[in-house]
């Protein structure tokens, strides 16, 4: 009887997983989901198909599904350094921006990246904690960076620019600098900025004004 019982839960999670991948195929993400959860529960708490779950959400731009699987994920894995990264943007996403910079200032203990210093100091900037936002993006620029992140900046409503990261750091750290009436510094990053990226649309604008500002 125990063999039998092996097998019909072999069947089931394998006629599960071939509905999940057709689902897939044909781009019915409710259907996959539906599948995933059927395994999980075929296979236990344990089952793999929990970050696949994860996964889908995530790219789906489902945040608040996406951050409730992580979670949970991560109570049993807690070095899982994607499923800390996922949940991390879905806080963001979700505007629950304490949360968020707790979250990545453990993914940011855990990875020591010059991108997830640079996203804290965004989320403690965003929250006017201009002196804890300087002390991120001041770790960011020291660490190195893999020369290939880019960071999309709106210009207006109809113009986005990507920008290298080292250059992106360097605008967040004028700006923050501005904030702590450090306008030396300010100028000083802003100017890098440009010089790291030439074509930086809002880095020029911000060092025109500290500089027509200094003037005055």
């Amino acid at each position: 009887m125990a063999v039998v019982a092996v097998a019909q839960n072999a069947n089931s999670v394998a006629f599960e997983q071939q509905k999940m991948k057709q689902a897939l195929e044909f781009g019915d993400k409710t259907v996959a989901a539906n599948a995933m959860y059927s395994i999980i529960l075929l296979e236990g708490p344990k089952s793999v198909y929990k970050d696949s779950l994860a996964y889908l959400y995530f790219n789906d731009r489902n945040f608040i599904s996406c951050f409730l699987v992580t979670n949970d994920i991560l109570k049993t894995k807690p070095e899982n350094l994607d499923m800390m990264e996922m949940g991390a943007i879905s806080l963001e996403s979700m505007g629950a921006a304490e949360k968020a910079i707790e979250a990545y200032q453990k993914l940011f203990a855990k990875t020591n990246t010059n991108y997830h210093a640079y996203k804290l100091a965004g989320l403690q900037f965003g929250m006017n904690k201009f002196e804890d936002a300087f002390v991120s993006i001041k770790k960011a620029d020291k660490l190195p960076d893999d020369g290939i992140t880019k960071i999309t900046f709106q210009v207006n409503k109809n113009y986005n620019e990507q920008v290298n990261l080292k250059a992106a750091i360097a605008y967040l750290e004028g700006i923050i600098a501005q904030n702590l009436t450090k306008n030396n510094e300010a100028k000083l990053s802003f100017e890098r900025a440009i010089k790291l990226f030439p074509e930086f649309v809002l880095a020029k604008t911000k060092l025109d004004a500290l500089n027509a500002e200094i003037k005055q």
